[in-house]
């Protein structure tokens, strides 16, 4: 009998190192690049980027600020020593000062300019919507790379028959490739919204404490036209085409739910997809990538699990619910603004875009390897097919000089016969045979075979595909082709 004491504490000496929790998202999943916009050095170094913004626009426009204060500051942008930092914001406790302590140590000469008619909003909201752009400009970049890899695949099976579902039962026949421009077409309604966010998302610019630029119109002596381009060239030297007209201290958190909003809509057409491709795989239809060496279940060696579709799933039903929390930061943000709203954003912003990051590497690699089996597609259909083949078979019937109303029974007779075959004994559909063996039937008795070949069920789905690449998704990846060719800092295409 086993003497371990299992409530026994952790030795001080163990386990060192691994006694913090890791936010999987981080550590396991996203890309690095996705990482680093969300990352101490990305978020503290672009509020170096913004004091510098701003002493340059103050300077043009008259302030008492020199240029070597600016070079300083500018030659220590990335010199940013954390651990002074925490300790300044230990002392204030504030953030935002700590870090303008921790910038003045190493640019001495600036300290007296930096964050000068500010608030702390001025640098924490600015950065948001920086950081909000970047994400979404490599979100908008991997919606490209997916869209490429599985235009290929659409392409490759366009005219590939394969039973088409309504409320999981079997339907008429559609393609392979058809249903794939069903989950492409849903990635494309993302990507142009994902592409609109990004042309008219606006900084929150020079606002002041309450957003009426009153600290702004005190350090320019009531001077109004000099604070409206003050704003105006702040928002110029970050690179944003505009700032959000009005705000109280923060821009409004609505911009926030549209975003996230955005990200739900892109996991919402991730978790479709995979969903289909995990019911397909246990058709054994079609089946996501598996490694070589990689292992199904602990318990059953033979199974071959979509983990990387379930993991798609996972995060997309993660991803799907922020929306939520979004409208309701917004909702109770009281008159100018209050700090309820700041804890959830530092875990939903980040983690919505690191999360959809993830499903789209994923939805990626899927595509990517996605492995067809065309012999057990075809055989799915030609069990369901001569079921579906007997209104065209009856036509021709007609055609040929035969009664509809009786050829319609015996249709029917010889249906049920063959779905209580099929049912009530295990035994493959034989509706052909039965037909085969019906003198009703002898107009077609030679050339059954052919009226229920799968590719003459498919409708226009092959043209649909062509139509549906050609029209619609080749003219969004041809306007972004520059960015199927760039590599993310993990060195992967994206």
């Amino acid at each position: 009998m086993s003497t371990f004491d299992f409530s026994a504490p952790v030795p001080e000496d163990a386990l060192q190192g691994f006694k913090k929790y890791d936010n999987p998202l981080v550590d396991r999943y996203a890309s690095t690049e996705m990482s680093y916009i969300w990352s101490p050095a990305s978020k503290f170094s672009t509020w170096r980027k913004l004091w510098i913004c701003l002493a340059t626009a103050e300077k043009e426009l008259g302030i008492a600020i020199t240029d070597s204060q600016i070079r300083e500051m500018e030659e220590n942008v990335f010199n940013i020593d954390f651990a002074k930092a925490a300790e300044f914001e230990s002392k204030f406790r504030h953030d935002v000062m700590g870090h303008v302590h921790a910038f003045g140590e190493v640019a001495p000469g600036a300290m007296p300019i930096i964050h000068l008619g500010a608030t702390s909003c001025f640098i924490g909201d600015n950065t948001d919507c920086i950081q909000l752009r970047e994400a979404l400009v490599l979100i908008r970049r991997k919606l490209v790379k997916v869209l490429d890899t599985m235009r290929k695949f659409a392409e490759q099976y366009k005219d590939l028959p394969t039973l088409g579902f309504t409320h999981y039962q079997p339907a008429q026949l559609t393609t392979v490739g058809k249903r794939c421009t069903l989950w492409m077409q849903d990635l494309l309604l993302d990507l142009e919204k994902v592409d609109a966010e990004i042309a008219s998302l606006p900084m929150r610019g020079v606002k002041g404490t309450t957003g009426t630029q009153a600290s702004f119109m005190e350090l320019f002596d009531g001077d109004g036209g000099k604070v409206k381009a003050l704003n105006k060239r702040v928002v110029e030297l970050m690179g944003f085409e505009r700032a959000i007209p009005v705000s109280g201290q923060t821009y409004t958190r609505k911009i926030d739910y549209h975003i996230l909003t955005l990200l739900s809509g892109v996991c919402q057409s991730a978790y479709k997809m995979c969903g289909d491709v995990r019911l397909l795989a246990n058709l054994k239809e079609v089946e996501e990538p598996f490694a070589k060496s990689q292992i199904g279940s602990s318990a059953m060696a033979y199974k071959r699990n979509p983990m990387r579709s379930e993991r798609v799933c996972s995060l997309s039903r993660y991803v799907m619910t922020l929306p939520q929390a979004a409208a309701n930061t917004h909702a109770s943000q009281w008159f100018e603004r209050t700090l309820d709203d700041s804890a959830i954003r530092r875990i939903i912003l980040p983690e919505a875009f690191l999360a959809t990051d993830v499903v789209l590497n994923l939805l990626d690699n899927i595509s990517d390897g996605m492995h067809v089996w065309p012999n057990v597609v075809r055989k799915h259909v030609m069990e369901e097919l001569p079921f579906m083949s007997t209104e065209v078979i009856l036509m021709e019937c007609v055609k040929a000089g035969g009664d509809r109303q009786e050829l319609h029974e015996a249709v029917r007779v010889h249906s049920m016969a063959a779905g209580a075959v099929v049912k009530g004994e295990g035994k493959p559909n034989d509706l052909m045979e039965r037909l085969a063996a019906d003198p009703l039937f002898a107009a077609v008795h030679d050339r059954l075979d052919s009226l229920i070949e799968p590719a003459l069920f498919v409708g226009r789905a092959p043209e649909q595909v062509t139509e549906f690449l050609e029209e619609e998704v080749n003219p969004w990846l041809d306007k972004f082709a520059n960015l199927l060719k760039v590599q993310n800092k993990d060195g992967v295409n994206v």
